[in-house]
């Protein structure tokens, strides 16, 4: 039963960290070959390896084509929404991402003065194919998450806030006559999760609409020069916004709602500068 649970487990960490799997069997033997038994000991091992790997992933990366989006820095109009995507090194892309996401980011800054962008999930630092739930496309290191823009119900911009701890999942609800391409469906095999039981339990900020469309603009206009090639986005929303662009898309009614976050993504084979 032991064998069952432990190979659970290193599914699960595998599933969510990519790399924390391989960590865990490693603190498995270490914590043997000392002679501990007890899971607390186990446990602080696993804690040990699997932080080390993680710093490790940072410089072997970029052999694979992957580089991280920092979390430490402060003084870039580009972060990263939570410690969290980093720990579970969710926060990998291609150099042409990086270079296509920071931009974005300095136009926005330049554009609204002391705007930050946040970067929501990115990919894994390894092997392309390799999924990040529960997203079915960010499996090659092209594809990166940013939040949407806020304000204050006065009207003045937020920085470094979402609705929801992590970015995701406070949809802007449709509003009556919006476009409803999944109205009626019921699909078994679907992400698209309206979670209604979590949304009063989230921020009531309002969008601010102003810079979030200025972001999807650039992105659909000066970022297809640095490789951008779809952008999703909910179809109200996309009208709404007034940034219906041939390469703003609906993702689809079996992937998750982008009504709380925008994805885009670069071509393959583009190069980029860090």
């Amino acid at each position: 039963m032991i064998f069952l649970w432990r190979f659970l487990l290193v599914l699960v960490l595998t599933a969510l960290t990519q790399i924390g799997g391989l960590a865990y069997l490693v603190s498995l033997g270490l914590a043997r070959l000392a002679g501990w038994r007890k899971g607390v000991a186990t446990f602080s091992v696993f804690l040990v390896v699997y932080a080390g790997a993680t710093v490790l992933t940072q410089s072997v990366a970029p052999v694979f084509g992957r580089v991280p989006l920092s979390c430490g820095q402060t003084d870039m109009p580009l972060a990263v929404r939570s410690p969290l995507f980093c720990a579970l090194n969710r926060n990998y892309v291609t150099p042409a991402m990086k270079t296509a996401a920071i931009a974005l980011a300095r136009h926005m800054e330049a554009t609204y003065p002391g705007t930050v962008t946040l970067a929501l999930d990115a990919n894994f630092p390894f092997l392309s194919g390799f999924p990040l739930l529960p997203h079915l496309s960010h499996n090659d290191g092209r594809k990166l998450d940013v939040a949407f823009y806020y304000r204050t119900s006065g009207g003045e911009p937020l920085n470094g806030v979402t609705r929801s701890p992590l970015g995701y999942f406070a949809f802007e609800q449709p509003q009556p006559g919006d476009v409803l391409p999944c109205a009626g469906r019921h699909d078994l095999l679907s992400f698209r999760w309206d979670l209604d039981v979590l949304q009063p339990m989230f921020k009531r900020l309002p969008l601010d609409e102003a810079r979030t469309a200025a972001a999807v603009s650039w992105l659909s206009t000066r970022g297809q020069d640095l490789g951008v090639e779809k952008i999703f986005i909910e179809p109200h929303l996309a009208r709404t916004l007034g940034v219906e662009n041939e390469i703003v898309r609906f993702q689809g009614c079996r992937a998750a709602r982008h009504d709380d976050h925008i994805h885009f993504q670069v071509r393959p084979h583009i190069s980029g500068e860090t």
